[in-house]
């Protein structure tokens, strides 16, 4: 990622979409897809970037990272 982000992003097979997913926890509502997993993960890298701008243009707090959030 170019920028410092350091969000944990979770990443997985979804058959019901056909497409793996990348869901950023501490961010609501911040999914990405892709039809590989580096796919998923640089559309995740963009989402996570316009989640960000847009809660700032809004006035809305940014979370700081917490780093890994759940473990296997």
């Amino acid at each position: 990622m170019s920028d410092s982000f350091h969000y944990e992003i979770i990443i997985y097979w979804s058959q019901a979409d056909s497409a793996y997913l990348a869901e950023v926890p501490e961010l609501p509502g911040c999914v990405a897809d892709g039809g590989t997993y580096a796919e998923a993960l640089r559309n995740a890298e963009i989402v996570i970037r316009e989640w960000i701008e847009t809660a700032k243009a809004l006035g809305r707090d940014v979370p700081e990272p917490k780093g890994r959030l759940m473990y296997a």
